[in-house]
């Protein structure tokens, strides 16, 4: 696990880019990573590694920083007015009576008394989200000869879903807002490492029984994802 954390930056196209130090216990090099939700460029260093060496690497790596850069996304804010995905249909988000949001066909109502429509809409996409990966999970588990323990819902940034050795699955909320074949996937792919907790050929079989046609919902991901990680629901 990660044992502590410093900033310091890099030269980039004649601007200083933050990077983020990590130090990890588990870490055995150096591992740059540029996120593509908000360009956050952090370097996880070993345990007892010099952070010089570190920042070394970082600058021999600066234009592939700048590569990274250029694919981030710009975050976005809900507002009204404006549209978001929601199963993969872009909802535009308006003003609705009410204490509750509606989902409607090809908008999202969001009552007059939330004073900011984002916190509103992401505790409408967690529940939305929940009732999706339970069913989902309900219908896949007994087809593996497997029962889940935990399902919990998590905003993270590096994985879309895990399993973990007891059984409890976690997946990210944000997923409601991809098409609905993609969600599916992703349950699926969770399911399977209830049996094999690995990436083996047994365990792609087993994603393949699944979900046959699994290989486009793995694809859009990867192009897409960052695009649904770039919507920042808080108010600060």
């Amino acid at each position: 696990m990660a044992t502590g954390s410093e900033a310091r930056a890099i030269r980039v196209d004649g601007r200083d880019v933050p990077v983020e130090l990590r130090v990890s216990a588990r870490a055995r090099r150096f591992i740059l990573r540029v996120a593509r939700r908000d360009g956050r460029v952090t370097l996880t260093v070993p345990q007892g590694a010099d952070p010089d060496e570190g920042m070394a690497f970082v600058r021999s790596r600066t234009d592939w920083v700048r590569r990274q850069l250029g694919r981030a996304v710009e975050a976005r804010r809900p507002a009204i007015g404006e549209a978001i995905p929601i199963e993969g249909i872009p909802r535009r988000i308006a003003r609705g009576p009410g204490s509750r949001i509606a989902l409607l066909p090809a908008e999202i109502l969001v009552p007059d008394a939330a004073a900011s429509p984002g916190p509103a809409i992401a505790g409408f996409l967690r529940h939305l989200c929940r009732e999706r990966v339970v069913g989902h999970v309900d219908r896949l588990a007994p087809r593996v000869g497997r029962q889940a323990g935990r399902i919990t819902l998590r905003d993270t940034r590096s994985r879309w879903g895990s399993c973990s050795a007891a059984g409890s699955l976690m997946f990210s909320w944000r997923l409601v807002m991809a098409p609905p074949e993609v969600l599916r996937y992703v349950v699926a792919h969770e399911v399977a490492h209830l049996v094999h907790m690995d990436h083996s050929r047994s365990f792609w079989n087993l994603v393949e029984q699944l979900d046959p046609d699994h290989a486009p919902r793995r694809r859009w991901l990867r192009e897409h994802g960052a695009s649904l990680q770039a919507w920042q629901f808080t108010d600060d």
